[in-house]
């Protein structure tokens, strides 16, 4: 099965996409990960988007699907992938179902994780990841078991992302509401989009998900 996770930043796309990779053996596909995977190492598709990085420019939605493509050659996508930030416009969303089908792949459901914007804020101001292992966690909702000790390596280097906070969330919400919302109705229009309730507690967001895929 191949989905797409799609809300606004903060949504808890990432956490329900691991809990996916670890319960039904899924691929997550960040564009971020592959882009950086495919310059380090050094193929035809990697060598031009460090050319455009290197000169200071973005990445064209070409290369990332051409990343994208390089990527689902790979074996272990046959179990299904999860695509994590991407796509985030019409465009890039045209492309994306162009490029399944020429690979004789399908797009199964595309989940809207919908959220209220109060409530995102709330959740991205306060949270934290371990530098270790990247277990998530905040400083209302999750806080380690032991103060200042990651739950699940026992490291103590914790990470705070310097955006997160509520001038630079409420631009990324308003970015996401520009670009990338319209996908709602894109994916509507052709009967693979399923919504769930983002703001619930993890254990129900997993379950509504499952729901929604079956």
């Amino acid at each position: 099965m191949n989905i797409i996770l799609l809300g606004p930043p903060g949504a808890g796309k990432g956490t329900q996409a691991r809990i996916l990779v670890e319960r039904d053996g899924m691929v997550q596909l960040s564009t971020g990960d592959m882009l950086r995977s495919a310059v380090a190492a050094g193929t035809e598709i990697g060598k031009q988007a460090k050319a455009v990085m290197d000169a200071g420019a973005l990445v064209t939605d070409e290369i990332v699907i051409g990343i994208i493509s390089e990527r689902l050659e790979q074996p272990d996508v046959k179990g299904g992938v999860i695509f994590d930030g991407f796509p985030r416009t019409l465009a890039q969303a045209d492309a994306l179902g162009e490029l399944l089908a020429r690979k004789g792949m399908a797009l199964d459901s595309v989940v809207e994780m919908r959220c209220d914007d109060d409530e995102l804020v709330t959740r991205v101001t306060g949270r934290f990841t371990c530098g270790g292992c990247g277990e998530g966690y905040h400083t209302t909702f999750k806080q380690p078991a032991a103060e200042g000790v990651c739950d699940k390596c026992g490291a103590s280097d914790f990470k705070y992302r310097p955006d997160d906070n509520e001038d630079a969330m409420r631009t990324r919400l308003l970015a996401y509401y520009k670009e990338t919302s319209p996908l709602i109705g894109y994916y509507h229009a052709k009967g693979s989009l399923a919504a769930v309730d983002g703001t619930a507690e993890i254990d129900e967001v997993t379950a509504q998900i499952a729901a929604a895929l079956n």
